[in-house]
């Protein structure tokens, strides 16, 4: 992340802060910008805001200092009232937990202090979000493979997502996952028996290395696909397995 969207979005804190009636609790910037090992043009970021009253009439007020955000391309804020962010643990454990390791509070009090997750909601979410993220890669490979630019595209825009994935996989099985992509990835692998290498190519693109162009069909983007599928798969199963357990116990 730049320090001038860093500015920016320090900028965006204090205008919502400032707003009377004291209806904004939290502003927290969170995403691949506050994590290591991210070129710039690479590292994402997005905004979590709490909110006393999310109703539309209470968030009149800052529905123009929004408006104003996004039009210079920066990404929709997440708006939770403080009832709705409390309830969603069960709901979001594995983007809850992703924004605690790797976020920067802007204004207002710390909204992971005192909010816990459980590992079975974890491990529910990570089945159902590795299926379905499996089922949306695998249709846009297939319209994007026969395009190497369009491929390139697609791994890069993708590689985030299934990061998160990857951190959940590593808390599911017991471990605390690593903040550096190709950490990260090490880890992932050996607990889901994945090839790392398979994930070279955009782990050196994201980090700002050169790389080589990739062709139509390239073999770098079906391998990507291939491991992804076998991850899927792992968690399915372990998911499977734990709940055997559970039940059995």
């Amino acid at each position: 992340m730049t320090d001038k969207s860093m500015e920016r979005a320090k900028e965006f804190a204090r205008r919502i802060t400032e707003l009377p009636g004291g209806n904004v609790v939290s502003v927290v910037i969170f995403g691949s910008a506050v994590r290591p090992g991210y070129a710039v043009g690479h590292a994402e970021f997005n905004i979590l805001m709490i909110v006393r009253d999310a109703s539309t009439a209470a968030l009149r007020p800052i529905e123009p200092i929004v408006a104003d955000w996004i039009k210079r391309r920066d990404p929709p804020p997440l708006i939770f009232s403080e009832e709705e962010w409390r309830r969603s643990t069960d709901v979001f454990p594995m983007e809850i937990e992703d924004m605690r390791e790797a976020h920067q509070l802007l204004a207002g009090t710390d909204p992971f202090d005192g909010l816990t997750t459980s590992l079975d909601d974890l491990r529910t979410e990570l089945e159902r979000e590795a299926r379905g993220k499996l089922l949306k890669l695998r249709s846009e490979y297939t319209a994007s493979a026969p395009d190497g630019k369009e491929l390139t595209g697609l791994l890069i825009e993708s590689v985030n997502t299934f990061f998160v994935l990857m951190r959940g996989l590593v808390r599911m099985v017991g471990g605390t996952p690593q903040a550096e992509p190709r950490e990260l990835i090490r880890q992932a692998c050996a607990a889901a028996d994945l090839d790392e290498t398979a994930f070279s190519w955009v782990v050196d693109k994201i980090s700002g290395n050169t790389v080589r162009a990739l062709k139509a069909y390239d073999e770098i983007g079906a391998r990507y696909v291939e491991e992804i599928e076998k991850m899927a798969h792992f968690v399915d199963q372990y998911s499977g397995r734990s709940r055997a357990a559970a039940t059995k116990n």
